[in-house]
């Protein structure tokens, strides 16, 4: 018999069936478009995936967003409009920075003796191993993001975007440095 027609398991086609349409760039903007009789191109429709945290797990709101927004690229590519979903992770300062210091303090040491360029380090091995089982859930959903331009909100170019933006926001005096009380992780300093 052939595999799958006694009963569906779906675990036996769909990995290799999204992997097949990742390497054929079936997610890519420019994934089969030709110009319209006259000459011209349809108009890009442009989806930002709103980053999941890298320090997490996907949840019922993360299964949301993708399927509404899968909906939403599918419908445009079927349109025949070159779609770019636009995938990526957030890096979750503060929450990042605090399973790291619980890595660190399970491991005898603290982020002040081994230093902030260590610190650092590790807190991109935690990106590296946790940011990847989050994209490996979104492949698992079927997200039909364009995983080519796959983005980290701590990229250098991201990283500088932000840092303009915030210094454009100052010099209009719309964002400010005050002393306020801040809860968020009481046991960071």
């Amino acid at each position: 018999k052939e595999r799958g027609l006694e009963t569906y398991a779906p675990s036996q086609f769909e990995s290799e069936i999204y992997q097949w349409w990742e390497n054929a760039g079936c997610f890519k903007p420019d994934a089969k478009q030709k110009p319209a009789e006259d000459g011209t191109q349809k108009k890009p429709y442009v989806l930002p995936m709103p980053p999941p945290n890298v320090t997490g797990r996907l949840h019922m709101g993360h299964a949301i967003f993708v399927a509404l927004q899968d909906v939403l690229a599918r419908f445009h590519r079927m349109r025949g409009r070159p779609v770019l979903w636009l995938p990526g992770t957030d890096h979750a300062g503060i929450a990042t920075q605090l399973q790291v210091e619980k890595l660190l303090i399970s491991e005898g040491t603290t982020r002040e003796e081994v230093g902030r360029e260590t610190f650092l380090e590790r807190v991109w091995e935690y990106k590296a191993e946790q940011g990847g089982h989050i994209t490996r859930q979104l492949r698992s959903l079927g997200a039909s993001a364009d995983w080519s331009r796959e983005r980290f909100t701590m990229d250098a170019d991201l990283s500088e975007a932000v840092s303009e933006a915030f210094v454009r926001l100052h010099e209009k005096g719309l964002v400010y440095r005050g002393e306020y009380m801040v809860n968020w992780a009481p046991l960071l300093k």
